[in-house]
């Protein structure tokens, strides 16, 4: 199928590009730092407390922000790889050699989509079995609830990507980077903004915090990822400070996220499909 093709032709431009290569290179130096860091600070904290309630809970802090850090990396990458795949091909007439092929348009946005998602989701995957590996050998903590809070930021992942790739199909490159990345800053600032609001109660505030949530779901995502990372009532979420879920968002976010992803790569399939070359 010539989705298919789209796709092994997209994995192998970002590797041309060595892009790819580079944020591979990144996230190695990455994990390194975070494992250093990891056991000074494990081997400090050991010296001090023996409770294993209050171990656990520098295991819990040290890993989700670790994971923070990778589902800002993975965001980033998937705006990277992707800003150029429609208008800047647009742009440069490379384009022409693929729409003038006997099969329809809207093809070609589903087989770069999904050449760049796989892309994407590997190297979140990668990022995240690193950091688990790094703390369970340093530890032997292993955080049950990994999987599905892995699976929401794979998802806000997939969000940034499919915004950068449906503003390529009617925006020059330059200004879908801006768009995507404003975007990106409104979900992360609308978040803060409502977590502040739920600390001092302030409805306002959180109802700023909702409507930006409506806007992009990337960052309600990321909160909905770490309530299955905070083990239950274990952990209380004001002490895991700028890391935490003190308004975890309802399982009715997490199907908006997905009709809001289904509807831009719809838009992004009928707009290039209509878009004058």
């Amino acid at each position: 199928m010539p989705i298919f093709v789209i796709a092994r032709l997209t994995i192998r431009e970002a590797q041309r590009r060595r892009l790819l290569w580079v944020a591979l290179f990144m996230g190695i130096a990455f994990l390194l730092v975070f494992g250093i860091a990891f056991h000074f600070i494990r081997l400090d904290i050991e010296r001090q407390v023996t409770a294993p309630d209050e171990l656990t809970f520098v295991s819990v802090l040290l890993l989700t922000a670790g994971l923070y850090a990778v589902n800002l990396l993975t965001n980033v990458l998937a705006v990277l790889v992707s800003i150029t795949t429609i208008s800047g091909e647009i742009e440069s007439h490379t384009i022409d050699a693929i729409v003038t092929k006997p099969f329809p348009r809207w093809q070609v946005v589903v087989g770069k989509w999904l050449g760049y998602a796989a892309l994407v989701l590997l190297y979140l995957a990668l990022l995240v079995a690193g950091l688990m590996l790094i703390v369970y050998l340093r530890s032997g903590f292993y955080m049950e609830n990994i999987g599905r809070g892995v699976l929401m930021m794979a998802l806000a992942a997939l969000l940034v990507l499919t915004v950068s790739i449906a503003g390529g199909t009617r925006l020059s490159t330059i200004a879908n980077g801006v768009m995507t990345f404003m975007l990106f800053g409104i979900a992360f600032l609308g978040g803060l903004v409502e977590q502040v609001g739920a600390l001092i109660r302030n409805t306002a505030a959180v109802n700023v915090g909702i409507v930006s949530s409506l806007i992009m779901p990337a960052d309600s995502l990321w909160k909905k990822a770490v309530g299955y990372f905070q083990p239950g009532e274990s952990m209380n979420p004001f002490e895991l400070g700028p890391f935490a879920a003190i308004t975890e968002p309802s399982s009715l976010m997490v199907v908006y996220a997905v009709f809001y992803l289904i509807v831009l790569l719809g838009f992004a399939m009928w707009s290039f499909s209509r878009r004058d070359l």
